[in-house]
């Protein structure tokens, strides 16, 4: 095995290491499932321009943490990256929800709130959030570190992203 080679075998344990982690919030030794399971769940957060359909109130050209729901419709504006299951420094795990105003119900019956159940990747850990008033500026925090699943709907809409919380 060239150096090349030995180079990038512990940079893959590396990344392994850092993105597996067990439920006390301790490093675990990576195996394939939790590679799997990692890649599976991964989060995309992008750092390129806002949409110009989400970047009302953002000037000039904003560069600001962002994901993308699956189907597009809705993005999570993170205004703290990496997000946390616990921030030591006071700070709030922000998120700006900015839905697509196509997704906008003009239907007064439908409900504006933005409910989101979160699932921890890989078990049946389960919570709600919700935004009132529907996509808008929130707090999300989550009961433990790792990948969460997210089921959103406002408006009669549906969405989902993945959002990883860092210890």
């Amino acid at each position: 095995m060239g150096a090349q080679d030995r180079l990038m075998v512990a940079a893959s344990v590396v990344l392994l290491v850092g993105c597996t982690t067990t439920s006390s919030g301790g490093t675990a030794a990576p195996t394939s499932a939790d590679a799997t399971a990692a890649r599976a769940c991964a989060t995309r957060v992008e750092t390129g321009s806002l949409p110009d359909w989400a970047d009302a109130g953002f000037s000039g050209d904003a560069r600001v943490p962002h994901v993308f729901g699956a189907k597009g419709d809705i993005v999570a504006v993170l205004f703290a990256h990496p997000l946390r299951q616990h921030r030591e420094d006071g700070s709030n795990n922000k998120i700006l929800w900015v839905a697509q105003a196509s997704t906008i119900s003009p239907d007064p019956t439908a409900p504006a709130t933005l409910v989101i159940t979160a699932t921890l990747d890989g078990t049946d850990t389960t919570v709600t959030r919700e935004v009132a008033g529907g996509p808008g500026p929130s707090i999300i925090d989550v009961p433990q570190a790792g990948c969460w699943r997210l089921d959103l709907r406002w408006s009669g809409h549906t969405d989902t992203m993945n959002l990883v919380y860092a210890p």
